[in-house]
Parts: C-alpha cells; sequence; structure tokens
C-alpha cells in the first residue's frame, strides 16, 4: 500500500483526532429526562461548551442558544458500552449515540493515542475510551491467538512488575483472563493463585481488576481470588437455580459486578441479532463491511440452548442486587460498534431487566463502577454527552434506537452521521457501469522487459507496515518461471511494532490512489483469485480491500517447498465489494520473522 492508502484507513478509524470546536449553548426544551438513574416527565436541559450546566432549566431562552424540541422525545446521557474491544471504527459509535467506550483489549498505540486527545481536549471526533491496554493472560492462552503479539505471564513470574508494566504504559484498569477454550479451541490459562495474585498487584496500585470467565467454576474462582468485576457470563444450555444463586450471592458478597455480554454469547450461540440487520433505521447507517461483521457470527449452526445459562444467571444477579453493566464485546464477530449496545440493552431486558436498569446498565453504573468521572449522568456540572430518541425507551426499550441527536462533548454530531449515512446510500446505490473485461485467461502477474506488470491498474508494488509506522520490510525479486511466465519472490521481514504487522506485495487494480481515495476497479466479471505459491511453510494471508473498507480483509494460506495451486473464491473476504475492489495483497504476518515466498500465475476468473 502507499503511504496515503494507510493513512487514510487510519485516519477513518479514528487513530488521528481531530480537535473538537468549541460548541455553543444548546437548550432541550420540554423533554422527558432519564438522568442515568431517574426518570423525569419533562424538563428543559440546559448546555454550554462541553458541560452540562442546568438539568433542570426554568428560566428564559439564552441569547444566541439553539433550542431543541424535546416534545414527544426523551433525552439520555450518552450510551457506555461497558465492554469492547477497539481495534478500529472509533467514530462509529458516536453515529449510534455511544459516547464511551470500556475497552478489554486493544494496542498500547491505540489507547495511548485516544488517552492523549482526551487529556488535550481534542477527542471530539471519536467515542472516549478508557481501556486496560494489553489484558493478562498465560502463554498460550486466551489473547495470543489474535494477530497483535503481547507479553505474558509466564508461570512463576513477577506478578506485580507485570501489572507496574501495563500501568506505565497507561491501562486505565487491569483485565486478567482465565480461559481454557473449549471443543477443539483449548487455550493455557492462569491458575486460581496467580489469578489471586495479580488482582491484589493491581489493588495495591489503586486499579480495577477484571477477570475474563468463561464457565461457571471459573467465575467463582475468580470472584473467590477477589475480583472486582466478571468481563462475562458463560454460555450453557443449563444452569441449576441452587448454582446461580450460589454465583449470585458471592458475587453480591464480594460486592463485585457483572458485564453478561449477550451480544459475543449470541454469536457463540448462532443467533444474529436480528433487530438490528432488519431495523431500517441501523442498516441505513451501517456500510457493507460493518453489516458483514455484525451479520456473520461465530457459530453458523443455531444453538440457542446455550443462552439458557447467562439468561438465568443474570436474573439471579438483578434479584441478588448485583451491579449488572451493558457490555457488548464489540470487535467480535457478530458485534458491531455502537449498533450493538442497542441490541445488548434489549437482551438485558429479555433476560429481566426492567429498561430503567438496563438503562442505567449503559449509563450511570458504568461510569461509577469504572471511576469514569462526571459522565453517565444528566446532572449540573457533568459532561455534556447526550442521546435524544424519539419516544420512551423507559416503554420500549427499542426506542435507543430511534436516534434524533448525539452530542459528543456537547458539540452535535449531526455531521458525521450525515456522512455515514451518506457513505451508506452511495455504496448501495446501483452501479451504471459495467465490469471491467478481463484478460480472456484472468492474469494479473505478467513479465515485461524483466519486471513484473499487471494488464490494467496500477500495478505491483511492495507493501509493508512501515507506512503506518511499523519496523517491517520487504525485498521483492522478479524472474521467469519454467513456463516463461512471471515469478515474483518476497522476502519479508516482519517485525513487532504496529498493531497488524505485515510485509509483502500487493496488486492495485484501480488508478494511482490519491490523498483522499484508493482507486478502484469493478471485478465482478470474476468470483474467484487464483495462483501458485512455493516457500518456506510458513502461514501466509491473501489481502482483498474494497472502497470505504477501513480494514482490509484476509484468507491464510500456507506455502510449502513445492509449489501449489491456491484458488479462494471472493466470498470468502466478508464486506469486500467485488465492484469496486482496491487492492489484493500476498502478505507475510502477523507472526514477526524472517519470511520467504514464490508467487506465479496470478488470475482472476470466473468459477
Amino acid at each position: 500500500m502507499k503511504p496515503t492508502t494507510l493513512t487514510k484507513l487510519l485516519l477513518a478509524a479514528g487513530l488521528l483526532c481531530a480537535s473538537a470546536a468549541q460548541a455553543a449553548t444548546t437548550l432541550i426544551q420540554d423533554v422527558r429526562v432519564f438522568d442515568g438513574q431517574a426518570a423525569h416527565g419533562q424538563r428543559s436541559v440546559l448546555v454550554r461548551d462541553n458541560t452540562i450546566i442546568d438539568a433542570d432549566y426554568r428560566g428564559p431562552v439564552p441569547p444566541g442558544a439553539r433550542v431543541v424540541a424535546g416534545a414527544g422525545r426523551t433525552l439520555l446521557p450518552g450510551l457506555i458500552d461497558a465492554h469492547v474491544h477497539a481495534f478500529q471504527h472509533l467514530d462509529l459509535p458516536l453515529v449510534f449515540g455511544v459516547t464511551t467506550q470500556v475497552d478489554m483489549f486493544t494496542s498500547v498505540q491505540i489507547m495511548q493515542a485516544t488517552s492523549k486527545a482526551m487529556a488535550q481536549g481534542r477527542n471530539g471526533g471519536q467515542a472516549d475510551l478508557f481501556s486496560a491496554g494489553t489484558l493478562i493472560t498465560a502463554p498460550g492462552g486466551h489473547g495470543t491467538e489474535f494477530t497483535l503479539p503481547i507479553p505474558t505471564l509466564a508461570p512463576g513470574a513477577d506478578a506485580q512488575a507485570f501489572v507496574d508494566a501495563r500501568i506505565a504504559e497507561g491501562s486505565h484498569f487491569i483485565k486478567i483472563v482465565m480461559e481454557e477454550g473449549f471443543g477443539e479451541h483449548r487455550f493455557k490459562s492462569l491458575d486460581a493463585a496467580t489469578v489471586k495474585t495479580l488482582v491484589d498487584a493491581a489493588h495495591k496500585r489503586g486499579k480495577l481488576a477484571v477477570v475474563h470467565i468463561s464457565t461457571l467454576a471459573n467465575a467463582r474462582a475468580a470472584l473467590e481470588a477477589g475480583a472486582d468485576g466478571l468481563a462475562h457470563l458463560f454460555p450453557g444450555s443449563a444452569i441449576t437455580p441452587d448454582q446461580a444463586a450460589g454465583l449470585a450471592q458471592l458475587a453480591s458478597a464480594r460486592g463485585a459486578f457483572v458485564i453478561p455480554t449477550f451480544s459475543v454469547l449470541e454469536s457463540v450461540a448462532g443467533v444474529p441479532p436480528r433487530d438490528l440487520l432488519d431495523d431500517p433505521g441501523v442498516s441505513a447507517l451501517l456500510d457493507k463491511e460493518e453489516r458483514a461483521t455484525l451479520g456473520t457470527g461465530y457459530s453458523p449452526t443455531p444453538r440457542p440452548a446455550l443462552l439458557a445459562a447467562p439468561k438465568a444467571m443474570t436474573a439471579a444477579l438483578r434479584r441478588a442486587g448485583v451491579t449488572l453493566l451493558a457490555g457488548t464485546d464489540a470487535g467480535n464477530a457478530g458485534t458491531q460498534y455502537g449498533a450493538s449496545l442497542h441490541h445488548e440493552l434489549a437482551s438485558l431486558v429479555d433476560a429481566g431487566l426492567t429498561p430503567g436498569e438496563a438503562l442505567a446498565a449503559a449509563t450511570s453504573a458504568p461510569a461509577r463502577v469504572f471511576k469514569l468521572g462526571k459522565r453517565g449522568r444528566i446532572a449540573a456540572g457533568y459532561k455534556a454527552d447526550l442521546l435524544l430518541v424519539d419516544g420512551d425507551p423507559l416503554q420500549d426499550i427499542a426506542a435507543t434506537r430511534r436516534i434524533v441527536e448525539v452530542w459528543k462533548d456537547g458539540e452535535s454530531t449531526a455531521a458525521l452521521r450525515e456522512r455515514q449515512r451518506t457513505h451508506v446510500a452511495q455504496e448501495a446505490a446501483p452501479r451504471r457501469s459495467q465490469p471491467l473485461a478481463l484478460p480472456p485467461d484472468g492474469r494479473i502477474s505478467l513479465l515485461k522487459d524483466g519486471k513484473l506488470a499487471s494488464p490494467f491498474g496500477t500495478g505491483w508494488v511492495a507493501s509493508d507496515d512501515r507506512v503506518a509506522g511499523g519496523a517491517s520490510s520487504v525485498r521483492l525479486g522478479t524472474a521467469a518461471g519454467e513456463d516463461g511466465r512471471a515469478v515474483v519472490r518476497v522476502e519479508a521481514a516482519v517485525k513487532a511494532g504496529f498493531i497488524y504487522p505485515w510485509a509483502g506485495v500487493a496488486f492495485l487494480p484501480g488508478g494511482a490512489p490519491t490523498a483522499s481515495a484508493m482507486g478502484d476497479a469493478d471485478l465482478r466479471a470474476a468470483n474467484t483469485i487464483r495462483f501458485r505459491a512455493r516457500g518456506d511453510g510458513k502461514p501466509y494471508q491473501l489481502t482483498m480491500a474494497s472502497s470505504g473498507m477501513r480494514i482490509p480483509r484476509n484468507v491464510g494460506f500456507t506455502a510449502g517447498a513445492q509449489w501449489q495451486e491456491v484458488a479462494i473464491p471472493f466470498s470468502a473476504f466478508a464486506g469486500v465489494d467485488p465492484g469496486a475492489v482496491t487492492m489484493i495483497g500476498f502478505n507475510a504476518g502477523p507472526q514477526p520473522g524472517d519470511y520467504r515466498i514464490e508467487i506465479a500465475d496470478v488470475r482472476l476468473t470466473s468459477e
């Protein structure tokens, strides 16, 4: 990719934060108010700059104030998603009224960049972020399977030093993993004694300790170790009343909070969020890539019985008076930033919470538990993060999706919402152009004057993460194979330093990229990428992206010592629009190391 390409992706993901403009005075008149704890039938709320000045204003309209009609509407604090993994789409939550995210694992770079922007008062264009940064897990534990290389806590290592290192990086709280996995997906896990040592180390530094669990036994062990909260509940087709009551009583006695995360548990159970996917108001604000992520869960087979245990457990926790928080685990399959929190609220109500309790679980409760300062309430002196919706979500929780306006730091996000709506509409508009005419054999890797060439587009370029501040590098060589056709030799050195380290070669099928956009090509005449590969036996990634995508999609393949034919359908790249392809890449990574691979006979075919 060229530098402008990845910079554009990072800008869209919110890694480069724009300064917020000074907000004017706003008066929201005669509106129903849920202040984060209680409902009020009719009030006027006065906002100046980034602060709520009066939550029950009864004076005249201030000179120059913008007046917003509140009749038939409800004003809520900006929503707080208490469990996300904020690797991308940092602006998307604002589109759906989520003004703050509590992050349970992201890159240190994202955490530090967003924290700096918040401290400087220039994070208005994206949701605020309070992050655990790097989670604490065992070598080979849950969290190490992703593309982000992370340190792990070996048996017998200094837990206090490990916690202190996370705090030095900027972690707002400490996230600890107890997870053995399930089925064929097994992990190494921290044991109960180590978890207790880590909890104590976090408490010694005045930090909350939140534990990821996936079984009843681990939930009990985490609470007995002194955990302040559980990052999840657990799937299961059954749990006895005594088991549920016992865990609830333990959580209550320890003063712990619990984040059920129904959104991701439903993904595991193969139950898609049809309420969001079928809602035209939601769909109008999600592009193809974002909808694909939301609609593609972890299990292709519906197993709704697995939700019986978390539902029963949530009801028991509520009866025991345990603090419940609304968190989605967004960043996972079957979820989407911002949008999924509205589904999570409905799932909490379905599990036994009242709408008011569910709303508190997404506003004042997480602000109090995670010590987020003056947010999550509509009260004088609090941060002016606000959500105005049509109807009454205290009677119908689905009303939270009928968004009229969102304010972040006192400034309306209407322009952001309109840009997103326009982007989605343009993406969905019928194409009037014909697909690009491909060569009869579909071949896009050619040898011309001893160099790698292509029949159309910008052509082939070296690609590595240095354009995004990474440290990886690549050398390319081209030769004629035994059949006289082009063979590109890739020697890549993938190094840690970027969230998704990569190095390889990319084909740009469209025109030359500009500072604001990638050129794209309509490749609908094909539906499969075919190529031959041989190499060092290591895993590689075939990468594909289309216009509007912030993060390319990857499909893995292995390059063995002998030439092998590889065929991957376009459909394997979720969310990619074949009519607007910007890049096809062959990449080493994300695991650091040296790589050698040869690629030949790259073709776009219709099969």
